[in-house]
């Protein structure tokens, strides 16, 4: 209490983490590498061309691309870009491209960071690659000492949502009216998780990503959701 006022907890030892650095990161299932349209632009153009309907395009600001050309041209504006700062999802088993993800709204001096602009080949969804990458991606976040890792997506998509919710993050609320993108409204569900969930969420994914707990199919043997139920509040 400060002059009969309630106020938040003191942090005197808070050092802001740096912006993270461009690295790869590896997994058993994915890596993560920097964006590198030369390298990786026509196999995640031909990965997404997959979705005939531009489906997985829906709930982002840019897209669907007919052309590999329009494509090639949005991946070198955004390529170097610090914020978003853009990566490429590997396949670990064939190392080929088949998804994007990034680090957005970076803040190190209040240590809050966003992972988003999420697209992932029809090939990898609902799959260990793209849970392990979300995992090596928050990981990297609260190794670096950011105490919060935002989700945020269009309130109607319900895929986004409950993917969220099964990765751990705790929902916040609705923002309404926040945005307006290929000249419509979005209200915007957030999501987080704070630095006092990653303890048990990290050991929960740990847990999941063993090879034990995968069968000689690769089907998973006990669910994520199961294991990260508990691991963080729901308010």
């Amino acid at each position: 209490m400060d002059q009969d006022q309630p106020i938040g907890p003191p942090l005197p030892d808070w050092t802001p983490p740096p912006i993270p650095k461009r690295e790869s990161a590896v997994g058993r299932f994915s890596r993560i590498v920097p964006l590198d349209p030369a390298r990786h632009g026509r196999a995640l153009f031909d990965a997404f061309a997959e979705d005939t309907e531009g489906r997985n395009w829906t709930y982002l600001p840019y897209g669907p691309f007919a052309r590999f050309e329009d494509f090639d041209d949005w991946l070198r504006s955004i390529a170097a870009a610090e914020d978003p700062q853009f990566y490429t999802i590997l396949r670990e088993d064939t190392e080929e491209p088949a998804g994007l993800a990034s680090y957005l709204r970076i803040d190190p001096v209040n240590g809050s960071i966003e992972v988003g602009h999420l697209h992932f080949a029809n090939n990898i969804q609902r799959s260990p690659v793209t849970t392990e990458a979300m995992f090596l991606m928050m990981k990297r976040a609260f190794d670096l000492g950011y105490r919060r890792y935002e989700w945020k997506c269009d309130a109607l998509n319900a895929p986004s949502r409950a993917a969220a919710a099964r990765l751990g993050f705790t929902f916040e609320g609705i923002f309404r009216q926040a945005l307006i993108y290929k000249g419509r409204n979005r209200d915007t569900a957030w999501y987080a998780i704070i630095d006092s969930d990653w303890p048990a969420l990290k050991t929960a994914y740990e847990s999941w990503l063993t090879a034990d707990n995968f069968d000689e199919n690769g089907c998973q043997r006990q669910r994520l959701g199961e294991l990260v139920s508990g691991a963080s509040p729901r308010i």
